[in-house]
């Protein structure tokens, strides 16, 4: 079975989920009080708690924590080098288009795009596909293709099998936990040879 996935509308889908996310708190915020009350704020002050963008979210995170370890050696942070690897993130989400291929034992997932999101695949896929690699239940191997690279996992265990299946191209791609720590190395300057 061939499925084209197409990423399209995601600032109508992103605004979607904010105002559903916004709903959601503001439905569970009822009768709780988790508010500083108007009395003890500041006058013209005002409560955010919505950092931004993602990518700026998580390049102020990594501020934070930077500026929060006293060994922080700042002649050798990043921050451009990260916000380069998160621009590639974005990219891969959102400009990415991928027809996966379910096999017996697994997925192939072709994923193409412009000559940047080419050049973003080119970098990501193989790092990425060394990461999943090191999980012994499942095989995996990245091949470039035409204005992209194939992606190919495969297993011998069932359940292995249907988890490949259920996470596809974009699911296996932002598996594994080593994203965070990832992103901290880029930051501080350190060797930080995966995606």
């Amino acid at each position: 079975m061939r499925l084209k996935i197409i990423l399209a509308g995601t600032a109508v889908v992103a605004g979607s989920a904010i105002a559903l996310a916004q709903t959601m708190h503001a439905d569970h915020a009822d009768g709780m009080d988790h508010a500083v009350p108007d009395k003890d704020r500041p006058a013209g002050s005002a409560l955010l708690t919505e950092p931004g963008q993602g990518a700026f979210a998580a390049l102020s995170e990594v501020v934070r924590v930077l500026e929060a370890d006293p060994n922080t050696n700042w002649s050798r942070v990043d921050l451009a080098g990260l916000r380069a690897h998160l621009v590639d993130m974005d990219r891969l989400i959102s400009d990415t288009v991928v027809t996966e291929t379910e096999l017996p034992n697994g997925l192939s997932a072709s994923a193409t795009g412009d000559v940047e999101t080419t050049t973003t695949l080119r970098r990501m896929v193989p790092a990425h596909a060394a990461q999943l690699a090191k999980d012994d239940r499942w095989r995996v191997e990245s091949l470039e293709i035409d204005d992209g690279m194939e992606l190919r996992v495969t297993s011998e265990d069932p359940a292995a099998i249907a988890r490949i299946k259920g996470l596809g191209f974009f699911g296996l791609m932002a598996s594994q936990e080593h994203h965070r720590e990832h992103h901290l190395m880029m930051a501080r300057g350190e060797d930080a040879n995966v995606h």
